[in-house]
C-alpha cells in the first residue's frame, strides 16, 4: 500500500490539543503528521502513559531531572534512551504540574523517505521498515535526546512539529500496551486498524 499523500499541512496542533487526559490525546494524535524538514510521517499508532498513577510511567517515582518534560506544559517533546541502543519519542499532556505523556510508535511514511531511509542507513524502497517502531521512527527523523528533549512541537521556531493536514481517523484499535513490564494491561495502545506501518499488527 503506498503512503498516503497530505494536504498542505500549514496547521501546527495547538497547545491546547494535549491539555486532556492522555489517552484521549493519543486517539486524537492518530491521523496527525510528524514533521521535521522535508520528512513527514502520519501517526498510525501511539501509547498513552498516565504519570504518577501509572507504574509503567516515567513519571511514576515523580518529578525528576531526566522526566521533568512530562511535568511541564503540554506539547513538548520528551525524548529518552532505551537499551542503551534506542530514543524513543513522547508528546507532554494534561495541564502544567501534572504529568502525562504519549509514546509515538510508528509512522506512515509520506514524504522524505529517501532522508528517513538515509539516517536508517536502508534503501528507500524498504518502506514498511522505516518508522514502524519507536526507535526505528526516531533514528529516521534524527531525533535524540540531546537534540530533541523539551522541543516545543507547537512552535513554528521548532523544525519538529505536530501538523494537521484534516485526515480522519477511523477504525480505530485499542489494545494493552506492549514493550513494558508493568500495568501491562490497561488499554492504552491506540493504532489505525490494518495499517501497514504500525510495529505489530494484529497485537
Amino acid at each position: 500500500m503506498p503512503p498516503s499523500k497530505p494536504l498542505v499541512a500549514r496547521t501546527i496542533v495547538p497547545r491546547d490539543f494535549y491539555l486532556d487526559p492522555p489517552d484521549l490525546v493519543a486517539q486524537k494524535l492518530l491521523g496527525k503528521l510528524l514533521v521535521r524538514g522535508d520528512m513527514v510521517g502520519r501517526i498510525v499508532e501511539v501509547e498513552a502513559y498516565f504519570g504518577e498513577a501509572d507504574a509503567a510511567s516515567h513519571a511514576f517515582p515523580g518529578k525528576t531531572a531526566r522526566n521533568d518534560v512530562l511535568f511541564g506544559p503540554p506539547g513538548h517533546a520528551y525524548v529518552y534512551f532505551i537499551y542503551g541502543m534506542h530514543f524513543c519519542l513522547n508528546v507532554s499532556c494534561e495541564r502544567e504540574g501534572r504529568a502525562g505523556g504519549v509514546l509515538f510508535r510508528a509512522l506512515e511514511p509520506v514524504r522524505g523517505l529517501d532522508t528517513m531511509a538515509r539516517n536508517r542507513g536502508l534503501d528507500a524502497t524498504l518502506v514498511a521498515v522505516l518508522t514502524s517502531g519507536p526507535g526505528r521512527l526516531c533514528q529516521a527523523f534524527g531525533v535524540t535526546r540531546d537534540r530533541d528533549n523539551g522541543a516545543d512541537l507547537t512552535s513554528r521556531k521548532s523544525d519538529l512539529q505536530i501538523r494537521d493536514d484534516g485526515f480522519l481517523a477511523s477504525d480505530v484499535l485499542v489494545t494493552p500496551r506492549i514493550g513494558i513490564s508493568k500495568d501491562t494491561e490497561r488499554p492504552a495502545r491506540f493504532l489505525l486498524a490494518d495499517n501497514l506501518f504500525v510495529s505489530k499488527r494484529g497485537v
